[in-house]
């Protein structure tokens, strides 16, 4: 088995189950004779650090129009303008080391990727989000930034009731947010349940803009306990085939494919279309319908759904109602 890379300068113990992990600001990665550093304009660094769990995500689009941050960078995303524009999270990791060494942008390539981005966003100030000054220290050292210009703290922006509240459910229901659209958070986490949160920015006075509402994701991390969960490709198949036989034009479901990984779900549905359907609408309805129903009830990323006729029926009573409960599942 080969050997991951060492984190160094991580320390971490267990308290009460739960892992604490400290950062010594004094280490620094192995030197990359690859890696760039510095940037063709560098922005000014504003830091948002405070205790796991206590609000900094769900609260960075706030600080960030406060403060006129152009981008943000979180939990090993970098996000400006409600897209994700370069970075993996480390929610997305299997495992809480390798969550760690995500958003300290540990990997060169990860750090080579947002630096780019970076440069070509040019922004006049980032905001990055971590745990400590000393964890935002490590980031902005593996990206060939200077130390942040002012970091402040989530007491700053959330209120003790606010932030019990929040360390509350996210060790009861191990919620995550990500400050950025669902649609665009569910491009890296395709296959994992993403939930919309919108929450409403006031208008700045001094800007004499007008109020607006900022979405953001709640997640539950991949290494969580509270974010695991599995689907047997029967119960699949159920779905997409039950979804399938209730279109209109489809008289019965021979058999059902599926096919799923982390990027999401795709499905291969052999069926029979009752005589006098157009083969091509009908094939084309049970695409829609399938994704539909299946993205709707498991909150998967539904890939792919190809569609074969292989019978034309006659005409019956209960047409589209036939379902064969003996379907041939495969993968």
């Amino acid at each position: 088995m080969k050997a991951g890379p060492v984190l160094r300068g991580r320390a971490s113990s267990f308290e009460g189950g739960r892992e604490l992990v400290s950062v010594d600001p004094t280490a620094r990665p192995e030197p990359d004779p690859g890696r760039r550093t510095g940037l063709e304009r560098t922005p000014e660094v504003l830091a948002l650090i405070g205790p796991a769990g206590t609000g900094k995500s769900h609260r960075a689009s706030i600080v960030a129009e406060e403060m006129d941050a152009d981008a943000i960078l979180d939990d090993g995303l970098l996000i400006a303008g409600g897209k994700i524009l370069a970075g993996r999270s480390a929610k997305r990791e299997s495992t809480r080391v390798a969550a760690v060494r995500r958003a300290l942008l540990d990997e060169p390539s990860h750090a080579a990727e947002v630096r780019e981005a970076l440069d070509r966003l040019r922004p006049s100030r980032l905001l990055v989000i971590g745990i400590s000054e000393e964890m935002v220290r490590r980031v902005l050292t593996n990206l060939g930034l200077p130390p942040p210009s002012r970091v402040m703290s989530i007491e700053e922006f959330a209120s003790p009731r606010q932030m019990r509240k929040a360390v509350r459910i996210r060790r009861t229901e191990g919620k995550h947010v990500i400050p950025a659209p669902t649609l665009e958070v569910r491009k890296s986490f395709a296959g994992y349940p993403v939930d919309p949160l919108r929450v409403f920015l006031k208008a700045k006075a001094r800007k004499r803009a007008p109020g607006r509402f900022v979405e953001k994701s709640v997640v539950r991390p991949t290494w969580s306990a509270l974010g695991r969960f599995y689907i047997e490709d029967l119960v699949l198949a159920a779905i997409a085939g039950r979804a399938a036989v209730e279109t209109a034009g489809v008289a019965r479901v021979y058999r059902v494919r599926v096919d799923a990984d982390e990027a999401g779900v795709s499905f291969e549905l052999s069926l029979g279309v009752v005589y006098g359907h157009v083969i091509r609408e009908t094939a084309a309805a049970v695409r829609r319908r399938v994704a539909e129903v299946v993205e709707h009830m498991t909150a998967l990323t539904c890939r792919k759904v190809d569609v074969i006729v292989t019978r034309i029926l006659p005409t019956v009573s209960g047409e589209g109602r036939f379902w064969n409960e003996g379907i041939n599942t495969t993968r």
